[in-house]
């Protein structure tokens, strides 16, 4: 083992360690102000090289900070199948960049030791960025660790996260890794499903776009190039002229339930979607004739494809696994539907895009949405080829050779490395092209439990446990016992909380039978959340009665 390359670090001393307080890689990896992201950065370019020697694969940096506000920034490792970095190596990211400035080089010869890495294996690095102006520098930072440890970089410069997922899980399959390919087979994939689909019907292929001033609208122009309008008509807006997440975007959208700034003019009936800062988020949106706001979330986008997908299964006569995958979160109406309307098997795990992913995983065919509208469709390599044979199988009848070809194009659609507004929007336009849907039929297959979410900013996010996929509070002490009591006041009532994953904040949802008990609950609750679990700044206001 050559120590020198590991213990030879020239480009320390150029990104110390300033910030004393102690942070964690979770869901969202590393995020923050990204005024204080400078010696992460450059501590995940040396972990990236570790990760891509031990496993012997391309491993991928994405600088973004998501949904977060523009003075934020941040990191996510991804792995060599395109998914979320393993767990056991998420603590080995905590360490690293919790370590004091003289303690790098030992903890990364521990983690050589203990990982058995060979250091004198290649290390290549995959790298993108959001359009966050604090992006080039910390992707400079980052760019030094890699070299530092004499990893190999490809810069992607700027992308959605999905893209970076998709081109790190395509390079380690030996596919082609660029943009015009990713573009490629996804839209060559819809033009094959869409085929002899007329459009007809309440179904339109416009939508008006909201980019969130970000990333998603850059791709988006370019997703669009490669379609013609019979196909798909985009009409986009909060392309990159406002602030990146401010007033628009699907998290606004989506918690604020009403328009994003922008796009005030959008006529009745009209389809709106929104994705968040790095394109990972999607929700459908629209006025109906009074100009009442009507939202399609996660929830509606995993009843809408995965009962399609039913569908085909069931007209090819295929005996495939399906399943779907939500947390807690999930709209308690769109599990009801879900699972005895449309007879699917539901799963609920804990809130983080991992763990619905690793549970849809156990299926033939997995689909998982959080209600936040980060989601995708994931399927074993067998129930592929499975369908695929079935599409041009003589002895099925026509009908199920067709049925089976609209779902292997389909599946061909989802990104199944991790959630992507650009593949689900297509994934969505796909089935409502073929059932001559509009968002108003889409809609009325079941009505939402009225819903509220909010926040609660804390000293320490840690102040909040939860046990049972997060439906359950185990600290503070005797916060669950207040939310019980509440709860069982609301017809229809369901609250539960959670740490936030990206800050030190409190999530509380909560649900029941009309819009002003679920508003009066969720504060109810959150004003608990304040007193019991160290709330800080302004305490939350009594619902407006």
């Amino acid at each position: 083992m050559a120590l020198t390359l590991t213990l030879s670090l020239p480009s320390k001393t150029s990104h110390p360690k300033l910030v004393g307080k102690e942070i964690q890689y979770g869901t969202a990896g590393f995020r923050t102000l990204a005024d204080d992201l400078d010696f992460v950065m450059y501590r995940m370019g040396l972990l990236a090289v570790l990760r891509s020697k031990c496993t012997k694969a391309v491993i991928g940096i994405m600088i973004t900070a998501s949904h977060n506000p523009l003075q934020d920034n941040g990191v996510k490792l991804v792995d060599p199948h395109g998914e979320m970095l393993d767990q056991k190596w998420e603590k080995l990211a905590t360490d690293i960049v919790n370590v004091g400035d003289g303690q790098l080089e030992s903890v990364l010869l521990d983690i050589i030791r203990s990982e058995s890495i060979e250091i004198s294996e290649p290390g290549k690095v995959f790298v993108g960025r959001d359009t966050r102006p604090s992006g080039v520098a910390l992707l400079n930072s980052a760019i030094d660790g890699i070299k530092d440890l004499h990893g190999e970089l490809r810069d992607f410069g700027i992308v959605t996260t999905p893209m970076l997922h998709y081109f790190v899980d395509e390079s380690n399959k030996g596919n082609e890794a660029w943009v015009s390919s990713y573009f490629a087979k996804l839209t060559k994939a819809f033009k094959h499903f869409c085929g002899e689909i007329s459009i007809s019907g309440a179904y339109s292929p416009k939508i008006v776009f909201d980019g969130a001033n970000g990333v998603g609208a850059i791709k988006m122009g370019m997703l669009a190039s490669f379609l013609d309008k019979d196909f798909l008509e985009v009409e986009i807006h909060n392309g990159g002229e406002g602030i990146l997440n401010f007033e628009c975007g699907a998290d606004f959208v989506k918690v604020q339930q009403k328009l994003p700034k922008g796009l005030e003019g959008i006529k009745p009936g009209e389809k709106g979607v929104s994705v968040d800062g790095d394109a990972d988020r999607i929700v459908y949106f629209y006025l109906d004739d009074s100009h009442v706001f009507h939202l399609l979330d996660g929830d509606k986008i995993a009843s809408l494809v995965a009962g399609y997908i039913n569908e085909l299964l069931q007209e090819c006569k295929l005996k495939l696994n399906l399943g779907v995958v939500q947390t807690a979160y999930a709209n308690g109406a769109s599990t009801k539907y879900i699972t005895e309307n449309l007879k699917i098997p539901v799963d609920c795990v804990s809130t983080g895009v991992k763990y619905l992913h690793h549970k849809a995983l156990e299926r033939d065919i997995g689909v998982y949405f959080e209600a936040n509208g980060h989601g995708t469709v994931v399927f074993s390599k067998a129930a592929l080829e499975v369908i695929e044979k079935a599409s041009v199988d003589q002895s099925l009848l026509p009908s199920e050779r067709l049925a089976a070809a609209k779902l292997n194009s389909l599946l061909q659609i989802s990104n199944p490395a991790v959630g992507d507004a650009l593949s689900d929007i297509l994934l969505v336009e796909s089935v409502l092209r073929s059932k001559h849907w509009g968002l108003k039929e889409w809609e009325v297959a079941y009505t939402d439990l009225p819903n509220r979410l909010l926040k609660v900013k804390v000293e320490d996010k840690n102040n909040v446990q939860t046990t049972d996929a997060g439906r359950r509070c185990t600290a503070p002490a005797g916060l669950q016992e207040e939310i019980d009591k509440l709860v069982k006041s609301y017809p229809s009532g369901r609250s539960f909380v959670r740490s936030s994953g990206t800050e030190d904040a409190v999530r509380i949802y909560a649900e029941s039978d009309t819009q002003r008990n679920a508003d009066e609950l969720a504060t109810k609750v959150a004003i608990k959340v304040y007193q019991m679990a160290g709330g800080v700044g302004e305490a939350p206001s009594p619902p407006s009665v």
